[in-house]
């Protein structure tokens, strides 16, 4: 299926406006959702409820209030919302060119992909070399939905990124939680820097992950389905989650069980879920989460669920 644009934008550079296309660069993963019934399996509703007479509000007869003071709203009409919101604009004004590296990636928010318009072909193009070839990228004003949000647009491979950034009211500061930083020594540093290049990789490839927690979870939903009970298994503390006694002596051990291992391909170095035993009847789901593991490059074939529809 083609992607469908949302919003049809002009990004001006300079002199230059850059006729462009807004597409989202992201979806949702679809968590496993699970509905709320009533003791007769039948699906609830969620009602609103007024606070003052307890009777039940249909949504066709709300309004939207702002709260100025203490049980106190002015009201807005439908129209006068609207015109609040009309000073939303289609340009998005480059206003700086900062190094790319300069952006701490806390600062992202939502991530959009643009590509260029009609007749945008030429200035997108240009606009994109420039980014790569000076290692910068730009940062604008995009007035939208009642609130004026600032953009990095940045080169990438096959074209360029819209993200949206955070505003610094909006991230916390690590000095918050006052972070103790304790001397580390030549030794113990140099160990660690070797288990870090045991384990180094050039790229991130987000094909070679994938959600295990969600695929146990809905296996055990297919089992539930044909009638099996689902039962929580007996876990175990992972071994490094310990205190650590000696930290060179951890350092050394786990430079040890890195080099006894030929360093594998990135499909095969996903954990492995740990195996657990199951009745007949029974399906076991740990209580524990776990990280996200690497996916097999070459994925085994699945029989579908009959009965689940939704994955």
């Amino acid at each position: 299926m083609p992607a469908r644009s949302i919003a049809s934008l002009s990004l001006s550079f300079g002199l230059v406006s850059i006729p462009v296309k807004l597409y989202s660069a992201t979806e949702s993963a679809s968590d496993v959702r699970f509905n709320l019934l009533a003791p007769d399996g039948s699906r609830v509703k969620q009602q609103y409820v007024s606070e003052a007479t307890g009777k039940i509000v249909e949504r066709a007869a709300m309004q939207k209030g702002y709260q100025f003071e203490r049980d106190k709203y002015v009201v807005f009409t439908a129209d006068e919302l609207k015109a609040l919101e009309e000073s939303a604009t289609h340009v998005v004004e480059i206003v700086s060119f900062v190094p790319e590296k300069s952006v701490d990636p806390v600062f992202y928010d939502k991530a959009y992909f643009i590509a260029p318009d009609k007749r945008g072909g030429k200035p997108y193009s240009l606009l994109q070399d420039a980014l790569a070839r000076t290692g910068r990228c730009a940062l604008a004003k995009w007035a939208y939905k009642g609130r004026t949000r600032i953009v990095q647009v940045r080169p990438a491979e096959g074209g360029m990124i819209f993200q949206q950034l955070l505003f610094a009211d909006e991230v916390r500061s690590l000095k918050e939680l006052d972070i103790e930083h304790v001397t580390v020594s030549e030794s113990e540093l140099k160990l660690a820097i070797q288990i870090i290049e045991q384990g180094a990789e050039d790229s991130y490839d987000a094909s070679a992950y994938e959600d295990e927690e969600k695929k146990r979870i809905l296996a055990a939903i297919d089992r539930k389905i044909e009638g099996k009970q689902v039962i929580a298994a007996e876990t175990h503390e992972d071994e490094a989650s310990g205190e650590v006694i000696d930290l060179m002596e951890a350092l050394r051990a786990s430079l040890a069980k890195g080099s006894a291992k030929t360093k594998p391909a990135a499909a095969k170095r996903k954990t492995a879920a740990r195996p657990v035993e199951e009745d007949a009847e029974a399906v076991s789901v740990p209580k524990t989460r776990k990280p996200a593991a690497r996916a097999p490059k070459v994925a085994a074939t699945e029989a579908p669920a009959k009965v689940r529809a939704r994955k």
